[in-house]
């Protein structure tokens, strides 16, 4: 497939694998850019030295396009920018902040910028930034989410309408119907992260892929709304956390309960009813854990498939 999501990040699926904490470490990245997509690597689960360790062994892994996801709430901001710029990284996706921020910058030094998004007006002010394109994530997304809580099938359209930059589509996207679907609805690419946090590559603990692949329909919640939407799989965290807003606890309280590294704890770590196990909705169509060459091989084939059987559906 050739279109402008491909044709911009010099890929063969325009498909991209979320740059997400405490999983996609470079083993990750480097399978998902062999295979034939875009591998992020995720910046916010690692100190600067941390992240350039895995920038040096994703240049040894693959001569594949591939880059860095980058939250621009991330405390040494700058350490990681002249991190990133001294590597040649080819490719940034940005997110959780104003696309002005770093794009002129990393424009500069021929860097690819992708912005995430939740609704029509930042897709606008991503526009107005020269983001070279922007990911639309919705509500059935895991991990940090948007409190508008607007859906993949009403956000794509409505950016699609209002925005001309090359859009990729995040949040409930696990197989190739939902790309068709994604495609259907206006997107040029897909981004995906529940599908590849629980694959073999993934840096994630196993009894955190062993809970993915267990959870069904409703298995996830959008918690934590008072402090910042997390889509997660509900236990003692949560149900405590819960209680204490009940019982009527201050912002701050709230904050001090959730404190710091409950989702290194879950994600990283295993430990289930200690931390955060954020995942999205389609993890409820995720059923064994797979490497991720079959993973790519799998949604490529679906994806075609769909396509040919649409083709025979008759018109209205």
């Amino acid at each position: 497939m050739k279109n402008r999501i491909t044709e911009l990040l010099g890929i063969q699926y325009p498909i991209i694998q979320g740059g997400m904490v405490w999983c996609s470490g470079w083993r990750l990245a480097s399978a998902v850019s062999n295979n034939g997509g875009l591998g992020l690597l995720g910046l916010g689960s690692m100190h600067p030295e941390i992240l350039e360790e895995h920038i040096q062994k994703m240049q040894v892994a693959t001569d594949k396009p591939w880059g860095v996801n980058v939250p621009l709430f991330y405390p040494e901001l700058d350490k990681v920018v002249d991190i990133i710029i001294k590597y040649k990284v080819p490719i940034v996706f940005t997110s959780a902040g104003s696309p002005n921020k770093l794009t002129a910058r990393f424009h500069e030094h021929g860097i690819k910028v992708v912005h995430v998004i939740a609704n029509t007006k930042f897709a606008k002010k991503c526009e107005e930034a020269g983001v070279d394109a922007i990911v639309a994530e919705s509500f059935e997304a895991g991990g940090h989410n948007s409190p508008e809580e607007t859906t993949t099938m009403v956000m794509i359209p409505k950016i699609r309408e209002a925005c001309a930059l090359p859009l990729i589509a995040a949040g409930g996207i696990g197989s190739g119907k939902s790309i068709v679907a994604a495609m259907a609805l206006g997107a040029e690419g897909v981004q995906l992260g529940s599908l590849f946090a629980s694959s073999e590559e993934s840096s994630a603990h196993q009894n955190y892929k062993d809970k993915v692949v267990e959870i069904g329909e409703g298995g996830t919640v959008l918690a934590l709304k008072e402090l910042g939407p997390v889509r997660t799989i509900p236990n003692n965290v949560i149900r405590d956390y819960n209680a204490l807003l009940l019982g009527g606890a201050s912002k701050d309280e709230l904050r001090a309960f959730i404190g710091k590294g409950k989702a290194k704890k879950g994600i990283f770590e295993g430990k289930f009813e200690e931390g955060l196990y954020e995942i999205g909705q389609v993890a409820a169509q995720i059923n064994a854990i797979k490497p991720v060459k079959q993973i790519m091989v799998e949604l490529v084939e679906d994806y075609n498939t769909t396509l040919e059987r649409l083709k025979n559906e008759p018109k209205f």
